[in-house]
């Protein structure tokens, strides 16, 4: 008998969904049963009919409790794991950092639960790196909706009743969400500027046709860790820089800031006297909210009034626009999931020395297993 996949319906306000139609057909090819949650795609607009098409049976959230797979977008809650069988894998957004109960409450369930964020930076994994699909969306995002707040064009407009001058738009972190906030503001037609303390970020910000703002010292030369990630600054480095950017974010319309370091509270880059130095109306976004925010004064899921200046904190910018959004994040899931299958048997064949499946599994056979959560790593 096949094994099943079951792609839940989102909980909790969350629109995007963990599967697709291509990526059911994908699963089917697999040799894979595939059950989805009625109206599980509804907000990203994927009806049912649609998966149904593919060849998936449309169920209820009752058929998680005989799934071998259940594919997710965000950790499940207590509810959903008493409704799942020991012994299930389950594949999500696991958010793990500072929820060790949580991680703690899938092994004693007995799931096999993998962290898609935690998906190694190398080129094998690049298609399943949510981070980065869902970061490049989230960049977009921000811009949209600053241009919305912002209550100006952003491109200079030249007209016979005068001109329109371009906004000025700093883009603070050029990671995946930074440079695709840069791409799109330029798009858009506004001036940008951009930072960030990584050495190899100069050039890129460069060819997107932005200038870059950083104190360039022998500390910011070196300041890349071997995975890619910023490294925190020293305090002396993050005082000067900070000096550097009061002078420039005064001078700006918009602010986009996108800083995020794994595991550790996002760093404060945009004081109250920042903003406060800037023109009234400006608008500034903070990507980092959920983990405390860049920006002071901003709350989570509104848009604050921060020294005249509005600022844009919205939750989940992803989900924003659930429909690309769950489109990318199904394929980073069926791209993992596809490794988990033997092509020969057609079933379920986890290889634990897979460093894949090294960086992401969470917790197995009753325990948490993930060195930083809590676990013994294998091997």
């Amino acid at each position: 008998m096949a094994s099943t996949v079951f792609i839940a319906k989102e909980t909790e306000g969350e629109p995007r969904v963990g599967g697709s139609p291509d990526t059911v057909k994908k699963i089917k090819s697999l040799g894979l049963d595939v059950v989805v949650e009625a109206g599980a795609g509804d907000s990203s607009r994927i009806p049912d009919s649609e998966f149904e098409g593919q060849g998936a049976r449309i169920g209820s959230r009752a058929d998680a409790a005989t799934a071998d797979i259940i594919l997710k977008v965000r950790r499940p809650t207590s509810d959903e794991i008493r409704g799942y069988r020991s012994g299930a894998i389950v594949i999500a957004i696991m958010d793990p950092y500072g929820n060790e109960p949580a991680i703690a409450e899938m092994a004693a369930a007995g799931l096999t639960s993998f962290a898609m964020e935690l998906m190694p930076r190398i080129t094998r994994a690049q298609s399943m790196d949510v981070l980065s699909s869902q970061a490049n969306l989230a960049g977009y995002q921000a811009v949209i909706d600053a241009a919305e707040v912002y209550d100006r064009a952003l491109p200079m407009m030249m007209t016979a009743a005068g001109t329109v001058p371009a906004a000025k738009v700093f883009v603070m972190g050029a990671g995946v969400a930074g440079l695709q906030a840069i791409a799109t503001a330029r798009r858009l037609g506004a001036v940008v500027s951009a930072t960030d303390v990584r050495p190899a970020a100069k050039e890129q910000v460069a060819s997107l046709g932005a200038r870059f703002i950083a104190v360039e010292d022998d500390e910011f030369k070196a300041a890349e860790t071997a995975a890619g990630y910023a490294k925190p600054m020293s305090e002396a480095y993050q005082a000067k820089q900070a000096v550097l950017v009061a002078e420039h974010i005064a001078k700006q319309d918009i602010v986009i800031t996108t800083a995020l370091i794994p595991g550790r509270p996002a760093p404060k880059l945009v004081s109250r006297d920042m903003l406060k130095a800037m023109k009234p109306g400006s608008v500034a976004v903070d990507l980092a909210v959920e983990r405390g925010g860049n920006i002071e004064g901003a709350l989570a899921d509104q848009i604050a009034d921060v020294e005249g200046v509005r600022v844009i904190g919205y939750l989940n910018m992803a989900g924003r626009i659930a429909a690309s959004a769950s489109l990318l994040y199904a394929k980073n899931l069926v791209t993992f999931l596809e490794t988990m299958i033997s092509k020969e048997s057609r079933e379920i064949a986890l290889k634990s020395d897979d460093e894949l499946v090294k960086a992401t599994m969470l917790t197995h056979g009753g325990q948490v297993v993930h060195a930083n959560f809590g676990g013994v790593k294998e091997g």
